[in-house]
């Protein structure tokens, strides 16, 4: 193999593997705006107890836990941080607690202004989850929560009231409208537990791209673009766009005079006036083969007679 094979293979090699490289580091990079809740976030991410929209309760006859495995009232789940899993959502499992017939809680979550709700502003709905568990049974709120580092807010509730401002929507829940900080509090007493975090604001998003306006490719320079006159060639004179004028009027001929019409084979065609025959031709032409038959005979016979007198 020659020296410029090798280089060439080499360098090809080299881009190849740089090249997995770049889908292997892409393949595995967390994307921030991807799908609602979730995307970006690793174990270990946690949203802190914050101070929602009304007066915290005792235990709405529920009981909750955030591992699966030890169950508290609301006090001691809010004092507890809540934990994204793997899939970018938390789950709280939720169980009657002693005596109680039902037991109905909702978990909700919106991306926030702030990392407060004092500072939360008015929220943007993410996702919701509501369950009604009877005794001795037990069930899981699963929620999808904003991306990793974005302000947001969870808060568990009592009730199954979806607070996210659709008010017109025809789905078989009732719904509220969105929280907005201290100056909107939807939830109110209802509320178990909330929790709040992030790092920057993620409600509005980022700006669209303007796409430049389609230009129209110029014509090509073997075909002149429509309407428009291709310039002479230099070695043809341009011919006049106006002839000079004569004293007289020049007529213009009609389409008969300026388009010769092709001869029919056998001299057919009545309109034919130089290349073909019309209907009298016959009785001319057999009338001058009299005359010419008629003057040889007349020449015929004064040259016997010339040669009798001679003789």
């Amino acid at each position: 193999m020659s020296i410029a094979r090798r280089v060439t293979a080499r360098r090809l090699l080299g881009a190849g593997a740089a090249a997995l490289a770049l889908c292997a580091a892409s393949a595995t990079t967390a994307v921030a705006t991807g799908t609602p809740g979730g995307d970006g976030w690793s174990t270990g991410g946690s949203y802190k107890p914050g101070t929602g929209a009304g007066t915290e309760t005792g235990t709405d006859r529920c009981q909750f836990s955030l591992d699966g495995t030890n169950f508290y009232d609301s006090v001691k789940v809010d004092d507890q941080n809540l934990k994204p899993t793997d899939d970018g959502k938390v789950h709280v499992e939720v169980r009657t607690a002693g005596g109680a017939a039902t037991c109905t809680a909702s978990l909700a979550s919106y991306l926030a202004h702030g990392a407060t709700f004092a500072t939360s502003g008015e929220q943007v709905f993410v996702d919701f989850d509501t369950v009604t568990v009877k005794p001795g049974a037990t069930d899981s709120l699963d929620i999808a929560i904003p991306d990793k580092g974005c302000f947001g807010q969870i808060d568990l509730y009592r009730g199954a009231v979806k607070f996210d401002g659709e008010l017109d929507a025809k789905d078989g829940f009732e719904h509220g409208e969105l929280p907005k900080g201290p100056d909107r509090p939807v939830i109110k007493d209802k509320l178990i537990a909330a929790w709040n975090g992030g790092t920057k604001d993620c409600t509005t998003p980022p700006p669209a791209e303007e796409e430049p306006p389609a230009s129209t490719p110029p014509a090509s320079p073997s075909e002149p673009a429509e309407g428009t006159t291709p310039p002479a060639s230099p070695s043809e004179p341009a011919e006049p766009s106006t002839p000079p004028s004569s004293g007289t009027d020049t007529p213009t001929p009609s389409a008969s005079e300026s388009t010769p019409t092709a001869p029919k084979p056998n001299g057919g065609g009545g309109d034919l006036a130089e290349t073909g025959a019309d209907s009298s031709t016959g009785p001319i032409a057999l009338g001058a083969a009299a005359l010419l038959a008629g003057g040889a005979a007349l020449v015929v016979v004064t040259r016997r007679r010339a040669a009798k007198r001679g003789a």
